[in-house]
């Protein structure tokens, strides 16, 4: 029993993950963010149950990867497609009108949000990849898929919590919406080395840049809120593309 423990705990994320799916497609974007939190909180400690507990698997392999698929693909897929429609057309997507035809303009504006869902095929073969790739047993080559559901899910917490008309201007511009969903996708599966947030040891100079940006990442939470997660990611590529370890 204590060797499924790492599997129950993936089949949580699994959970928390479909659960959001249900939230995102009803338009509450804020309960699905939530879910899909809840869901990559459980994806960063079944793996680290694995190695405790000595539980690794082949059967844990495969059901992390379909279990990301859903929390940091599908989820944020259609977070996309909903701040995409609610961009383009002032509410979220109605699943049970959108192929209704009332003139080529208005079926355009409801079928152009689901590029939202380029994120979920991007990070799919994001996490393909990861599986087969032998570079990425210590660090990413890309960003990480639970980074990229944390960058889109932070837009909508945004919104609701942290009210600007120049935020709320800038986020739902369909551009800016656009631009992120082809940037994500191109930064999920660029050839870029990107740290990992695993500690083999506790000290600082093997660990300098973990800590410095856990403790950035923390103090801006605490100043910025659900800004400071965008801001969090971008650091985290520009530290790890200009701070390159003494080999």
């Amino acid at each position: 029993m204590i060797k499924q423990i790492p599997n129950i705990i993936t089949s949580l994320n699994l959970l928390c993950g479909c659960v959001a799916i249900l939230f995102a497609v009803s338009g509450d974007l804020v309960s699905a963010s939530f879910f899909a939190f809840v869901g990559i909180f459980f994806d960063f400690f079944d793996g680290l149950a694995a190695r405790l507990l000595n539980a690794q698997s082949q059967v844990g392999l495969e059901l992390d990867s379909l279990a990301d698929v859903v929390t940091s693909g599908v989820v944020p897929g259609i977070v996309m497609v909903q701040l995409l429609s609610e961009a383009f057309t002032g509410h979220t997507l109605d699943i049970t009108t959108v192929f209704s035809y009332d003139g080529w303009n208005n079926a355009m504006m409801r079928y152009l949000p689901f590029i939202g869902l380029f994120v979920t095929v991007a990070s799919a073969y994001r996490l393909a990849k990861f599986n087969v790739d032998t570079r990425q047993s210590s660090s990413f080559i890309g960003l990480p898929t639970p980074a990229n559901t944390l960058l889109i899910l932070s837009l909508p917490l945004i919104l609701t919590f942290q009210e600007s008309q120049e935020l709320t201007a800038l986020i739902l511009t369909p551009w800016f919406l656009i631009s992120l969903t082809l940037l994500s996708c191109v930064m999920l599966n660029a050839e870029i080395p990107l740290f990992a947030l695993k500690f083999k040891t506790w000290d600082f100079k093997t660990n300098a840049k973990r800590y410095i940006f856990l403790l950035a990442s923390i103090i801006s939470l605490v100043l910025l809120k659900f800004i400071a997660i965008p801001l969090s990611i971008l650091l985290y590529i520009l530290i790890s593309v200009f701070w390159k370890d003494k080999r």
